[in-house]
Parts: C-alpha cells; sequence; structure tokens
C-alpha cells in the first residue's frame, strides 16, 4: 500500500515538472547533430532513463556477486561441520559398557 502511495506521489511531481517547464524551451548539442527547440523536460526525463539504463548492469553484477557470496558461505558452513558417524551397536553391546555395580545402588 505504502508503495502504491509512494508511486503516486512521485508521478504527481514529475507531472508537475512537466506543466511548468512546457513553455521553456533549449537547444541540445551533440557534436554532430543540434536538436533545436526541445523542451526541458523531455531532456530531463531522457537523461533519467539513460541513467537507469545504465545502472542495470551495475545491478546485475551486484546481485550476481551476493548469490555468489552465499553460495561460498554455505559451502563452507558444511565444510567445517564435518558429519559424526554413529556405530550401530547391538544391544548386546549396549548392555556390556554399562557401568557394573559392585554392590546395591553402586554403592561399594
Amino acid at each position: 500500500m505504502l508503495r502504491l502511495i509512494g508511486f503516486i506521489l512521485a508521478f504527481a511531481v514529475f507531472l508537475v515538472f512537466i506543466i511548468l517547464n512546457l513553455g521553456n524551451i533549449s537547444n541540445v548539442n551533440f557534436g554532430f547533430h543540434i536538436f533545436t527547440n526541445v523542451p526541458v523536460f523531455i531532456t530531463a526525463l531522457v537523461s533519467f532513463f539513460l541513467g537507469m539504463l545504465c545502472t542495470i548492469p551495475v545491478l546485475i553484477t551486484l546481485r550476481e556477486r551476493k548469490n555468489s557470496k552465499e553460495i561460498k558461505e554455505i559451502k563452507e558452513k558444511k565444510v567445517k561441520e564435518p558429519k559424526i558417524k554413529k556405530k550401530k551397536q547391538s544391544p548386546d553391546s549396549q548392555q556390556e559398557e554399562a557401568p557394573k555395580e559392585n554392590g546395591p545402588y553402586g554403592i561399594d
């Protein structure tokens, strides 16, 4: 619910920005071509979306690093905790290992 409210507020700010800058125009020079009479809000939007596109590869590599670290930690935990194998004992051997009593109640 909070995400929806945040999205609506951001969109409202975005619309106000566009409305306030409809009359503002500028020239955009790329060195080899000049775009004339470009509204300022279009320049801002294009630069924003290009910035988002540039961050996508960074986010992907960060996620891969995080996943590989988690996998490595899990493998290290498995290596550090050796499995202890219990010997199977027959009922007779369990009785033999029990302490022998010398007298009643184990008292001499």
